[in-house]
């Protein structure tokens, strides 16, 4: 199974936290670093939040091996031109390192503070697919003519063209239902889905096989991966720990034991062997690839331990 870490990066996490953690990432074997797109802090009231595209950017020039990318860029944030040529240029810097996380955004609260349109969920989405399709098209077509209900481009040829051909793996973000999927057949290298119980993740990756089979697309080409909490320790003690200070730092006072006991199965919570077992289960419902969602970013004992236990445990 392929493993990465995924950072909420609107969570106070300063540029030397990033370094640090991404060298730490690559050190201990891990696929990739990952990291959110927003720009208002989620868990804390208030928190600092360095911009995503800048970050990887940064990142990638002070890494070597690991993989890096957004899960997920949101469709009201950026021009689709922007982002296609903010991607190429991380696709160069890291020489093929990058994925692009696409989704079609949710944050109401991020929309409204930082200026941003928040359309309702069916225009958001509408948005999301528009943005795809010219994405892809920059990364891969010459002179072309867009002419949408949002986007109008005449006769571009976007270059540089990306370092991976013909483009970065695109990740599309979302709950799977039949247009998003239809969408993904289409276009997407993988999709990426928050963690559920095994029955929801199937029934997800039916409708991608369902739609890939009505565009004639394999559906083994498609990846399919889950992002999802994880706190993993050498004993029970040490998993409650790490959730308990993850409850304190958002300000809640939940009984950690609880907490495990209602999320455990659609977390990444537990002991190595645990967390191993579960990640087989991942692995028998069709998942390629999983995003550990590290939301102590400042607790690197736990990243070691993913990187030295897990993902030996894992790796077949």
């Amino acid at each position: 199974m392929r493993v990465c870490l995924m950072i909420e990066g609107q969570e106070g996490v300063t540029w030397d936290d990033w370094v640090r953690i991404a060298r730490l990432t690559e050190g201990k074997g891990l696929e990739g670093l990952f990291r959110s797109d927003h720009y208002t802090a989620i868990v804390q009231p208030q928190a600092a939040a360095l911009d995503a595209w800048t970050t990887l950017a940064g990142l990638a020039a002070v890494t070597e091996r690991i993989r890096l990318g957004t899960l997920v860029s949101p469709g009201t944030f950026r021009h689709p031109s922007v982002l296609a040529r903010m991607a190429v240029t991380v696709d160069h810097i890291s020489q093929g390192r990058l994925d692009v996380g696409m989704g079609s955004g949710w944050y109401e609260r991020e929309h409204v503070a930082n200026g941003f349109l928040y359309l309702d969920a069916r225009r958001r989405f509408e948005l999301f697919e528009e943005q795809v399709a010219v994405v892809v098209r920059s990364w891969t077509e010459d002179g072309f003519t867009h002419d949408g209900p949002e986007y109008s481009l005449k006769e571009q040829t976007a270059l540089p063209r990306p370092y991976q051909r013909p483009h970065p793996p695109l990740v599309l973000g979302g709950g799977v239902k039949s247009r998003f999927a239809a969408l993904a057949a289409r276009y997407a290298t993988e999709v990426n889905t928050l963690g559920a119980p095994n029955d929801e993740l199937r029934a997800r990756r039916a409708r991608l096989e369902e739609a890939c089979d009505a565009s004639g697309r394999d559906p083994a080409a498609l990846g399919f991966s889950v992002m999802t909490a994880c706190f993993l320790g050498d004993d029970e003690a040490e998993v409650l720990d790490r959730i308990g200070m993850f409850e304190s730092s958002r300000g809640g006072d939940a009984d950690p034991a609880t907490v495990l006991t209602e999320r455990r199965d659609r977390w990444l919570a537990g002991t190595v062997e645990q967390v191993a077992e579960r990640i087989e289960e991942l692995r028998a419902v069709g998942v390629t690839r999983v995003f550990l969602q590290h939301l102590n970013h400042s607790d690197d004992d736990m990243v070691s331990l993913i990187g030295d236990r897990l993902v030996p445990a894992v790796a077949a």
